[in-house]
């Protein structure tokens, strides 16, 4: 039985949980704002934070999950006598 190499790293792992936790931040952000009283509206969601800064966190978790997804560790280099340099 040939064993195959894994499709990711461990640090396409790692980016990939930082991504996720910058995702997770952002949908923490946005959450609030609303009023106690169904009654009396609360201009608190229309902040900054909810508006602006939040969204940009989760897009900026979902692009670096592709890139962790994407990337592509260091080639170890092998000593294959096929691949001569060409320096001369």
């Amino acid at each position: 039985m040939s064993e195959q190499p894994f499709a990711f790293q461990r640090k396409n792992y790692v980016l990939m949980m930082i991504g996720i936790a910058v995702v997770i931040v952002g949908f923490i952000l946005m959450s609030g704002g609303g009023s106690e009283d169904p009654n009396e509206f609360s201009d608190a969601i229309f902040s900054f934070r909810r508006i602006t800064l939040a969204p940009l966190l989760v897009m900026f978790g979902y692009g670096f999950i592709m890139y962790a997804i994407l990337f592509k560790g260091k080639k170890e280099s092998s000593d294959n006598p096929d691949q001569k340099s060409h320096d001369k």
